[in-house]
């Protein structure tokens, strides 16, 4: 099969376009070059410069490259950023999978795997999350993508797409130094660029109802969330036309902040006590996955802990800095 994968030279998008390749498909990467490094994809891997949003584009790169399955990664999505910019957030988000969907009907691909988000679920007062557990998204991210989501089975439904939606939780660590994420929005990176800096890092709250007071969280390995990308790639090559899968993938294990910081500490060798900050708005104490669904359909579970996170990550801020 030949997949496209949009947002393919992104911090995710290259590790799945990796993935892939190396487990035997053909792989096209498309990535408006927004927030991407070019060089993080396998030399040869074909890589076209555009936007989801244009549609005669999107057509012409599934029939020429003669695309049969899509991986949607492409996508705005912090948090912050689409309090302060909604429209923005809905018209790409929203508006590109929309487009995208629509070239892919037109094409006759009939198999697509969507980026979605733990952002779905709000902050529900659960152990473990379930993929039955009632969707409240919080901020117009999370909204972008339950939406977006609705709007996949849709156009499944209508056009005969096989049809996967993935919800990440929270994703961290780097298969290969060169695809570490060179941001500073998740919250390994954002550590270490702190801590680079001489600044404390931060914890926002620290009276949740949990077992150090800090926020609990379920992290996971990217390499792990690549691999949960081509067991759910395999399955829908088989998959009856309009069938439609919605997974969680996570480790099914909370971390706490404190905990975390305390594991960079270590591996960095960066002591600097972590400070304190009231509570963020929406900040649930607890969102940890149940992973058994994902499990059960795709035969995949994550296999690789936090503190293979945070080395991997690590080495490649190193490698990065060192440039």
């Amino acid at each position: 099969m030949t997949w496209l994968i949009t947002g393919g030279a992104g911090y995710i998008g290259a590790h799945v376009a990796r993935a892939l390749a190396d487990a035997g498909e053909s792989v096209v990467a498309l990535d408006d070059l927004s927030g991407a490094v070019p060089e993080r994809l396998p030399a040869g891997m074909p890589l076209v410069q555009g936007s989801t949003l244009d549609g005669d584009l999107l057509k012409r790169v599934l029939t020429e490259h003669g695309v049969t399955g899509v991986v949607h990664l492409a996508a705005r999505k912090q948090v912050g950023e689409s309090v302060a910019e909604p429209v923005r957030y809905y018209r790409e988000n929203l508006g590109g999978l929309a487009t995208l969907l629509d070239a892919v009907a037109a094409t006759g691909v009939r198999r697509l795997v969507f980026s979605s988000s733990a952002a779905v679920y709000g902050n529900p007062d659960v152990d473990l999350i379930t993929e039955d557990t009632p969707c409240a998204p919080v901020n117009p991210y999370g909204e972008t993508k339950l939406a977006g989501e609705w709007l996949v089975r849709a156009a499944g439904r209508a056009h005969g797409i096989s049809t996967t939606c993935l919800r990440y939780f929270n994703v961290a660590g780097a298969a290969a130094p060169e695809l570490a994420d060179t941001g500073v929005s998740n919250i390994v990176p954002m550590v270490f660029d702190r801590l680079e800096r001489g600044e404390a890092p931060r914890i926002f709250g620290d009276d949740y109802p949990t077992r150090d007071g800090t926020a609990v969280r379920d992290y996971i390995h990217v390499a792990d969330l690549a691999e949960a990308h081509v067991a759910a790639a395999r399955r829908l090559a088989d998959a009856e036309p309009g069938e439609d899968l919605t997974l969680n993938i996570g480790r099914g294990e909370g971390v706490s902040v404190r905990e975390l910081i305390t594991a960079i500490q270590e591996i960095t060798g960066e002591r600097r006590p972590a400070v304190v900050e009231p509570r963020r708005p929406g900040d649930a104490p607890r969102a940890v996955a149940s992973a058994e669904l994902a499990a059960k359909t795709l035969g995949w579970r994550a296999g690789r802990g936090v503190e293979e996170m945070v080395e991997s990550a690590w080495a490649g801020r190193r490698q990065h800095r060192a440039r």
